[in-house]
């Protein structure tokens, strides 16, 4: 477990103060502590989804002042085929669509990758249209705070993403990395909206398509990601996303079989690393799996989602009294993870992010002096 008084040491927590920069918490730690793990990256899942409603500007930007290294974008498409920031195509759970009268007949049920879904979705609206809708918080139940700012941001497209970390890079001095995602691309692509020429255009023009670069394009789709990078010359490293059940939509191969030495040796050759959902690293309560062994042994990076602080997404044994939606040890997770030898992972917190890793590689570090 971690321990509490090297805690108070570092710095306290944004949660206290979410406006905090994680920058303060650094400085207060062994040099050589920072320096041990400069390639382990801190992603903000959605931004710093855990103070701001997700997929914002505002949630971007927060992530990036507390420490992230990497914002994240999960992209989808709109009517008239601009690449938007929103966790899925349906948007009844993100925005206040829903009070909007004029758009109340844009609510119908589509089949998302096999589901029926019902509600109201990217690709029924023009951008000009989503921007007339603001972001909401899709957990206020767990996130009360966060609904605060409903109703104060926009819907943000892919490149004012990318101004934004251009402008964040500036200021703070240091390349803030983007790490898009893209969403249910096989379904977009049936509708005539494909991702790849899109996404591929929108890096060039900002020449982020290059070696060195601080991007990485992720899907849980393996043929998405093939597809950019054999027929669309993609250079941008990638990240196959893999889920704990099933497999990728219209892909025979399960996620389990993509995994395997053998699987994993065979995505190498596309792509750069894998996503994988934490508790296949660590199951709840259990001890580490092989998986990040063997990843490393095929030359792939390990970046698995989500962490949060909040009970409802700990493990029992880290959750801190009964509310779900009350901090537990999270601290203590993210420090198990990065001990456990993975290369970075998406959190809801960046700052509770950074300051884990810093103490798990300060500890690391006076173990070695």
């Amino acid at each position: 477990m971690v321990d509490r008084r090297q805690v108070l040491r570092v710095g306290a927590l944004a949660a206290a103060a979410p406006t905090l920069a994680g920058a303060a918490v650094v400085t207060s730690l062994p040099e050589k502590a920072e320096a041990a793990d400069r390639r382990k990256i801190v992603v903000g899942h959605r931004g710093a989804s855990g103070y701001r409603p997700e997929h914002t500007l505002a949630s971007y930007e927060l992530a990036a002042r507390m420490g992230a290294d990497y914002i994240e974008p999960d992209l989808v498409i709109t009517k008239d085929g601009v690449l938007v920031a929103r966790h899925e195509p349906e948007i009844g759970m993100t925005t206040d669509v829903a009070a909007h009268p004029e758009f109340a007949s844009r609510r119908r049920t589509v089949t998302l990758d096999g589901v029926a879904v019902t509600g109201w979705f990217t690709h029924d609206f023009t951008l000009a249209e989503l921007k007339t809708l603001r972001a909401v918080e899709r957990i206020p139940a767990l996130r009360q705070r966060n609904t605060l700012y409903d109703g104060l941001f926009e819907v943000p497209t892919f490149d004012e993403v990318l101004s934004l970390r251009a402008r964040l890079s500036r200021e703070l001095d240091r390349e803030i990395g983007v790490f898009p995602e893209t969403k249910h691309p096989t379904y977009f692509s049936g509708l005539g909206l494909d991702f790849a020429p899109r996404l591929v255009r929108a890096l060039r023009a900002r020449d982020l398509d290059r070696a060195g670069a601080k991007v990485y394009v992720q899907s849980f789709e393996a043929r998405n990601l093939i597809d950019l990078r054999r027929l669309h010359k993609l250079r941008a490293p990638m990240i196959f996303l893999t889920g704990v059940t099933g497999g990728p939509f219209g892909d025979p191969r399960s996620y389990a079989d993509y995994l395997t030495p053998a699987g994993l040796r065979e995505l190498s050759r596309v792509v750069d690393g894998i996503g994988p959902d934490k508790a296949q690293v660590i199951p709840p309560g259990g001890e580490p799996t092989r998986l990040v062994a063997d990843a490393h042994d095929a030359g792939l990076v390990v970046i698995p989602y989500t962490f949060r602080a909040e009970n409802q997404f700990l493990p029992p044994q880290l959750r801190v009294g009964t509310d779900p939606a009350a901090y537990g040890k999270a601290i203590d997770e993210h420090v198990l993870f990065w001990r456990a030898g993975i290369d970075g992972l998406f959190t809801d917190q960046p700052d509770i992010g950074v300051l884990a890793r810093d103490i798990a590689f300060a500890r690391r570090t006076a173990a070695a002096a």
